[in-house]
């Protein structure tokens, strides 16, 4: 089935604004981005792997580690753009955005992202998602939700919670997960798509896909451990709960 070349592409940028040099910042002694690289590195689904960069500090790092490095333009208003750009620089069929703040990454939602696009040819995006189980997370901002057709196609994602239990219908909220995997010529021209309102309203870029009209086929990931596997890295607190994190799991 594998006949496609796919190449992996992990965004990292220096200037965040609430953890400015995130991608370099230690966990248990080893920079986040390398955490992300190695888990990425360790896929077979994988032919080639990158991180997309504008920052000279986070390219002397990761060439530092072994891995590879693509520099882009620092004025990149998202990290599909960043991708967009690294992707025009390498081969690949199919590329896979892989988020550099989420350390402790499962290599096998790589696969599942890509298999769709490689048993179905209508398939031109793909992304991940997993059933809610924090009652906590379903009215936090911060937990990004998706409702999905019955075709498996993304319906909306939202930051509010969606469904909305008006009636008591048993069912289920999802999280979404934020990898995601374009044929080269959808990434392409995704970079091209002017912003919309709904994206705007909510921060949340693939709202521009949908209103474009593009499909977005979701997985259920099978991933277990979300808690763990899905935790990403936005302020110096959540890498102290990371580190946390790795000492229970080594410990274990």
């Amino acid at each position: 089935m594998r006949t496609r070349n796919i190449a992996g592409i992990i965004p990292a940028r220096y200037g965040s604004s609430r953890f400015p040099g995130k991608p370099l910042a230690l966990l248990l002694g080893k920079p986040m981005i390398q955490q992300v690289y190695e888990r990425c590195a360790a896929s077979p689904w994988l032919d080639s792997l990158h991180v997309a960069t504008d920052d000279p500090r986070i390219r002397d790092v990761v060439e530092g580690f072994g891995g590879k490095v693509c520099m882009t333009r620092a004025d990149h208003a998202s990290g599909t753009d960043r991708i967009a750009e690294a992707a025009h620089a390498l081969d690949g069929d199919i590329i896979v955005n892989i988020q550099g703040d989420q350390p402790f990454f499962d290599p096998i939602m790589i696969e599942e992202g890509v298999r769709p696009l490689l048993e179905d040819t209508a398939v031109e995006l793909s992304t991940l998602m997993y059933p809610i189980a924090r009652k906590a997370d379903l009215q936090d901002p911060g937990v990004v939700k998706v409702v999905v057709n019955l075709a498996g196609d993304a319906l909306y994602f939202s930051r509010s919670l969606i469904p909305y239990p008006h009636k008591e219908v048993p069912h289920g909220v999802y999280e979404h997960v934020g990898l995601y995997v374009y044929r080269r010529e959808t990434l392409l021209k995704l970079a091209a798509l002017p912003a919309t309102v709904l994206e705007r309203v909510e921060s949340l870029e693939q709202l521009r896909w949908l209103e474009h009209g593009l499909r977005i086929r979701v997985v259920e990931t099978a991933c277990a451990d979300q808690a763990f596997h899905g935790f990403s890295i936005d302020t110096p607190e959540d890498l102290a709960r990371g580190e946390a994190m790795l000492r229970e799991r080594h410990s274990g």
